[in-house]
Order: structure tokens, then sequence, then C-alpha cells
């Protein structure tokens, strides 16, 4: 393609790295990315691939902002509380880099639209808040073949992984949904903002290594932290070849809407997983 001298002065950061350079830039510019919530991991990975030149973003939460959210959601703001959160992210996309063509899906990811939403785009950010929907973008990007990355904060700590086809998924690691109220969620036992910026740039960072084929993804790796004491660890896992979604012998073959704690379906903020 050929850039335009302003596209070449926005992304020159970008071209002057041996790794990435003109073509790199245009991977980036081509790709196509879903971000699932619009919250405190969303909110860093969508600035951040906006601000790169990322094609296409598409951005699925049906909450509206809330004054509670302004701590760690940095995509939005105080006016925009009470507004759809995918309208407030395109909004501040938008102002960043016109370059960006958003696309908003003001509803929730469930069993019935998953498939069809996940199906349009390379690559798929787990930005949600509750384990049904983490075991839901699990099995839909599994079936159909789409790469992502999970997830997760809670108090002081974070955890992902990314996911490509014939790597581990989720399920390969966590078999199944904890009961509802097992594990607290953030609105519940609160999280340090500065945590989603964290994870959340780490997030923005696999996606841009995957568009342009740099380095080695988090396959086959779970990354966690502990802000406290500034500890990263990386624990190697492997396929499970009983998984019930990616394994040898399936048994789940069709997405399934998992029952969410009421706290949850209340309100989609940032995640929560903790291991």
């Amino acid at each position: 393609m050929d850039f335009t001298e302003e596209q070449i002065q926005r992304y020159s950061r970008h071209i002057l790295l041996q790794d990435v350079g003109v073509e790199g830039q245009e991977k980036i510019i081509h790709g196509k990315v879903l971000i699932i919530g619009a919250g405190g991991l969303g909110a860093p990975v969508a600035f951040y691939l906006a601000a790169a030149g990322v094609g296409t973003i598409g951005i699925i939460d049906g909450d509206v902002v809330d004054l509670s959210n302004l701590q760690r959601q940095i995509i939005h703001f105080t006016a925009d509380v009470d507004k759809p959160k995918v309208l407030s992210a395109k909004d501040k996309i938008n102002q960043l880099n016109p370059d960006v063509k958003v696309i908003t899906y003001q509803e929730l990811l469930t069993a019935e639209n998953a498939l069809d939403i996940i199906s349009q785009y390379d690559f798929i950010v787990d930005g949600t808040d509750n384990f049904p929907v983490k075991f839901l973008i699990n099995d839909a990007c599994v079936m159909a073949g789409k790469p992502f990355s999970h997830g997760g904060i809670l108090r002081f700590e974070g955890q992902t992984m990314t996911y490509v086809p014939g790597s581990a998924c989720y399920r390969c690691l966590f078999h199944s949904p904890p009961p509802a109220n097992a594990v607290p969620t953030c609105s519940q036992a609160g999280v340090l903002g500065a945590i989603a910026g964290m994870l959340g740039t780490i997030q923005a960072t696999e996606v841009l290594k995957y568009l342009t084929g740099v380095g080695d993804l988090l396959t086959n790796r779970l990354l966690t932290f502990n802000a406290k004491t500034m500890d990263f660890r990386t624990i190697n896992v492997k396929p499970n070849e009983t998984c019930p979604v990616c394994g040898n012998h399936p048994t789940i073959t069709g997405l399934i809407d998992y029952e969410q704690a009421t706290c949850d379906i209340k309100s989609h903020k940032e995640l929560v997983h903790s291991s």
C-alpha cells in the first residue's frame, strides 16, 4: 500500500524498527481485532491498538460507563458516565487515530452470537470480567480456529496467555467455570487501577506481535505477576489431550452460556480470574 506523508510520520517509530518496518506496518493496518469488554483491560488494549494503526477494531460490551469505572478504564472520561461503553470507546479511538475503522456491538457476547461475530476478525482479545464469558470466548475461538489473548486481573495480580490453533487453550488449564460466587470479582474484592494498564498493554503487545509475526507469543505459557512485589512468573503448559474442547476426543461441540453470578450480570468491568 502507499502510505500518505501523514501516515509515514504517524507510524515512523514502527517503520524504523528493523523487525517491523513498512511491511509490518502494512500488516497492522490490514489487521482486524475484536476486543470483548470495553473495561479495565479493553481500554488500554483499544488505545494502543488504535495508536498502532490496526485497521479495524471491533468492540463488544453491553454496559454503560459508571463513575466507579474511571479509576482504571482509561478510555472513558467523567463526561461519559451513563454513556454506552462501546460508543465512548469509539469516540476516543476516532479522536486518537482517524485511520481506524471502529465497529461497535452494544450487546453481550452469547452462545448465539459469538461465532458470527468472532469469525469476522483475525485476533480476539478477552477483556471480560467473569468466568462464564471467558470460557465462552475460549470455546468459540477454538471452534472457529481464531487466536485470542486471555487476560485477568484481581486486587494486585494479573495473568495472561495467548492461544493459537494447536496450542494449549484456556480449558487445558482450567477445566470448567467455578461455582457462582466462588471467586470474587473486582467489584467485590477491588483492583489497583494501574494493574489493568499493565496487563492490557501486554495483551496489546501480543496482538501486534501476532499481526506482524515478530517474536514469540505467550502460547503454551501462562504469565502471572504480583504488582506488590513486581514478581513476574511464566508457567509452561501443554495442550491437554483430554481437554473437552480442543483435546483428541472433544466432548464440547457447541457453545454454552454458563450461569453467571448476579453481581457479574449487573456490571461488566475488567476481569476476573484468580488462580
